[in-house]
């Protein structure tokens, strides 16, 4: 099984029908984005959103049987990759959004993901998991594979990337690019009432109602910077050393400006 840090949104055109689908890597906003993309086809559709968000992965047998009888537009999720997309869906018109995040917090925040979930092996302690991170040795694998994989498709005009850091500095110009992307027409007052209810905060406050037990691992902190109360200035320079070496130079390293968020 291999990791990956990025979350994204696939739209598919067939019949009329909508269809959105969102993967990602570990914990890197994908739960606060779907219900972002919930509420937004709730503007634009009136469609009310589900009670819990299908992931591919987890919807047991006959799941794409059931999918079909859901009415579109869908919101869907899925940790697939891009080279694990089925290759049907590029037989139609197909649209994805790409979140990634800054791989200091990324690793902070799968470390906490790891030991607050049930169903995942508990860390005794950060050092044990970082060497882990570093390595690729947890779910999904190597953070920076993802992104390099990724790399190669950034000038693809069917594919947006966007950061959690640019969520979080301004949702409301988040969500109107993300609308205008799929193609979405929502009025401003609409994309002020979807950034106001769609903050992370808001969603944390609302995870226990949402996401029940889980609601604490997949709704932690959100912060950015976080990574600064853990980190040894060992564990830094081997990030910064990683990064340089796989990263440095490309396009979607520039986009996640590792000289503002992890220095």
């Amino acid at each position: 099984m291999r990791l990956y840090t990025d979350l994204f949104l696939n739209i598919t055109e067939e019949n009329g029908a909508c269809e959105l689908r969102c993967p990602e890597y570990a914990p890197r906003g994908t739960n606060w984005t779907l219900h972002l993309l919930q509420d937004i086809v709730y503007a634009v559709h009136k469609k009310d959103p589900a009670a819990v968000i299908p992931m591919l992965e987890f919807c047991g047998e006959n799941k794409f049987e059931k999918l079909k009888e859901e009415a579109s537009p869908r919101v869907l999720g899925t940790h697939l990759s891009y080279d694990g997309i089925p290759k049907s869906f590029f037989n139609k018109p197909l649209k994805m959004l790409v979140v990634f995040r800054n791989p200091k917090d990324t690793a902070l925040s799968y470390y906490h993901f790891y030991n607050n979930n049930p169903t995942l092996p508990k860390y005794s302690c950060w050092d044990t998991f970082f060497e882990d991170f570093m390595a690729g040795n947890v779910c999904w694998g190597s953070y920076f594979d993802h992104v390099l994989a990724w790399n190669k498709h950034i000038d693809n005009e069917n594919i947006m990337i966007v950061t959690f850091e640019e969520l979080k500095k301004d949702l409301e110009v988040a969500v109107r690019n993300i609308s205008k992307f799929f193609g979405f027409s929502l009025t401003e007052e609409q994309i002020r009432s979807i950034a106001d209810k769609g903050t992370f905060k808001s969603m944390k406050e609302k995870s226990e109602e949402t996401h029940g037990a889980m609601g604490k691992s997949i709704f932690r902190k959100g912060e950015v910077g976080d990574w600064r109360n853990i980190f040894t200035e060992a564990q830094n320079q081997e990030m910064d050393a990683k990064f340089e070496a796989c990263l440095a130079g490309t396009k979607l390293g520039e986009m996640l400006q590792y000289n503002v968020y992890c220095k």
